[in-house]
């Protein structure tokens, strides 16, 4: 920046006064000086190395593949946390399909179960509620769904609904055939899959927005991301979500947060989308 910069001139001068006679607390270029260290830096004049620009981004790049406790820590597109696929786009698609992939597989392992004339169809109906469904649906409170994604979770349950309650005769032809997907939800009395997921999706809203500014998630709701929006028609966020389900329950105002705050009327609004019949 040079001298003309106050930034500049905060960075390299000195504060006046003197020193406490307790340990010194650390500033933020002792923070600098242990990551260049970390790097293979070890002299203190480091500001005269970060007037060569690309000396100074080899650095840059060396402290992105840094190795703590022998091991390394690189920038990638996605990762695994808390059992969740994180990407480095806000992209949910690939956790869906992960979960819907585990759901395939624990509803092949009690499949048995499910087909058996022994267990009656309300215990069946029970296991899939306590066993495969929370598989599918963890972390389901920040996807960002689409309607892609919806169908693809949508088949999943009606492959699941049509072992349960197995084939039916045909009136007409006297013929056995499934159950088409009306009569499948006839059935299932319980909430639909995509209604569970809106109802989470509120009740996670609504604990977010009452936060408050001292917490990263209500900073990360509320605040706006710098840089430039790529051209092409903008992609759904999770904020969009919420809205489109309160529509769905008759709230049309675009303050929600403020909604929020009433924690009563925000919870009359997870029950109504609870109650909702999705077509």
């Amino acid at each position: 920046m040079g001298e003309s910069r106050n930034a500049y001139r905060v960075l390299v001068e000195r504060p006046e006064g003197k020193r406490h006679l307790r340990r010194p607390r650390r500033r933020w270029e002792d923070n600098i000086k242990m990551d260049l260290r970390d790097v293979g830096y070890y002299v203190r004049e480091w500001i005269n190395l970060a007037q060569d620009r690309d000396q100074w981004r080899a650095y840059v790049r060396a402290a992105m593949n840094l190795r703590v406790l022998y091991m390394p820590y690189v920038k990638v597109e996605k990762f695994k946390y808390l059992g969740a696929t994180v990407t480095n786009i806000n992209d949910t698609r690939d956790e869906i399909k992960h979960r819907i992939n585990m759901g395939i597989a624990c509803y092949y392992s009690v499949e048995k179960l499910l087909s058996s004339s022994l267990l009656s169809k309300n215990l069946k109906v029970r296991i899939y509620k306590t066993v495969i469904l929370p598989l599918v649906l963890y972390g389901c409170e920040t996807w960002i769904l689409t309607l892609r994604g919806e169908h693809r979770l949508r088949v999943f349950e009606n492959k699941v609904l049509k072992k349960i309650f197995g084939v039916k005769r045909d009136k007409v032809t006297g013929e056995w055939r499934k159950l088409h997907n009306t009569e499948l939800h006839a059935l299932y009395s319980s909430p639909d899959i995509i209604t569970n997921i809106k109802s989470r999706r509120l009740r996670w809203a609504g604990h977010v927005a009452r936060m408050g500014e001292s917490k990263n998630a209500y900073r990360v709701l509320v605040g706006t991301p710098e840089g430039k929006i790529p051209l092409g028609r903008p992609r759904r966020r999770w904020e969009d979500n919420i809205k489109m389900d309160l529509r769905e329950v008759g709230y049309d105002d675009r303050e929600w947060i403020n909604l929020a705050q009433d924690r009563d009327q925000w919870r009359a609004y997870e029950r109504a989308a609870m109650n909702l019949r999705v077509p």
